[in-house]
């Protein structure tokens, strides 16, 4: 069992950064918190945009290709008021998609420093 939910991790895990990707977001990062203590998730996945615009057409492409690809819906989504800050919780992982200078400001990465991280061009 322990296997499959892994496999079902990184196949969401590689749709979602596949969906930023193809969106253009930038400074895409994944950090592994799954063996942190009081971690929230397995994964934090960390990207941002210039613009509200932006940040909310990487939101609907995630949304949508992981629908597609795994028939996954997020558990919760919020931040589209706005678009400074748009979170997809799938529970497993949590998709932080920021405006750059918002990024910038809450420095959620460094909170999770010592979580391992890989960096994606």
């Amino acid at each position: 069992m322990g296997n499959r939910n892994k496999e079902k991790t990184d196949i969401l895990h590689n749709c979602i950064i596949d969906a930023i990707s193809e969106k253009k977001g930038s400074g895409i990062i994944s950090l592994e918190l799954g063996l942190l203590p009081n971690a929230v998730c397995k994964h934090f996945i960390i990207c941002h945009a210039d613009s509200s615009t932006q940040v909310g057409a990487i939101a609907d492409n995630i949304l949508d290709k992981v629908i597609e690809k795994t028939q996954e819906r997020p558990w919760q989504k919020g931040g589209y008021e706005n678009s400074i800050w748009v979170i997809l919780d799938y529970v497993d992982i949590v998709v932080h998609i920021f405006q750059t200078e918002w990024r910038q400001f809450y420095k959620l990465e460094e909170l999770w420093a010592d979580a391992k991280r890989t960096k994606y061009e």
